[in-house]
């Protein structure tokens, strides 16, 4: 194993190299590789749901490019190296985990975990309850964060009722909203609908990756069943194609 990191820590540092590597790769910096970043992670849970094992050990292997790539960057600006971020990392791992890293033993609860979490936060001189939610997340992922640092704090409803209302009562908004106030009211909208999901204990992220997906499954399949010409037919009739493959769905 430390053969291979070892092949692939030297690897980047020729592509890096100003003289021998690669015109792309000495180009880059951390505003430029991040998006890639980012693409790879949604490719590994891409692969995870496919449960395409070949392509996760691709992906993941892309996205540890990735870290050895910002690893590079940051070592040639003199900010840390490789190592440095391993050993963070297992420090934090073991940190988080005295009941198996020390002699205190027993089982470790979710509310002390995020106990320690939020002490390790204070630490790095967060002020809020809200800070240290990465601003480059996905907006539904986020909002889903911000609620749930919110809740620890007791902003939350007690039961399904509160969540569900609020979202009702945003509809109404977003009907009434001007051209002006539409784009706000419609996130308003979309704030308390991931509010009320995760009352259900639903992770949001996930439920609409799930939906995107039977969406795309469905429509595909709507147009196969087509033969080329979905497009041409009435609304009504592509709603029938609609049922059709659902209704093969339940059969299968």
């Amino acid at each position: 194993m430390t053969e291979q990191l070892d092949r692939l820590l030297s690897i980047m540092a020729l592509l890096r190299d100003p003289v021998r590597g690669c015109e792309w790769d000495v180009a880059q910096d951390f505003s430029t590789i991040a998006p890639y970043t980012i693409e790879e992670a949604y490719e590994v849970a891409d692969a995870i749901e496919r449960s395409d094992f070949d392509d996760l050990k691709a992906e993941l292997g892309d996205l540890l490019l990735q870290v050895v790539f910002h690893a590079r960057i940051a070592e040639e600006a003199g900010h840390f190296a490789f190592n440095d971020v391993a050993k963070t990392i297992s420090e934090k791992m073991e940190r988080r985990h005295p009941h198996i890293f020390s002699n205190e033993g027993g089982v470790m609860k979710y509310a002390r975990w995020e106990n320690l979490k939020a002490a390790e936060r204070e630490a790095e001189g967060a002020t809020g309850a809200l800070d240290g939610v990465a601003l480059a997340l996905p907006a539904l992922m986020r909002a889903q964060k911000l609620q749930k640092r919110a809740a620890r704090q007791g902003f939350d409803w007690p039961d399904i009722a509160g969540p569900k209302s609020k979202v009702i009562e945003e509809i109404g908004e977003l009907e009434e909203a001007g051209e002006h106030d539409r784009a706000e009211e419609a996130g308003d909208f979309l704030f308390a609908a991931v509010n009320l999901v995760r009352a259900y204990g639903v992770d949001a992220e996930q439920a609409l990756r799930f939906a995107n997906s039977k969406f795309e499954r469905r429509f595909r399949a709507m147009e196969e069943l087509a033969s080329g010409d979905f497009a041409e037919r009435e609304l009504e009739a592509q709603e029938e194609l609609w049922h059709e493959v659902k209704r093969q769905e339940k059969r299968s």
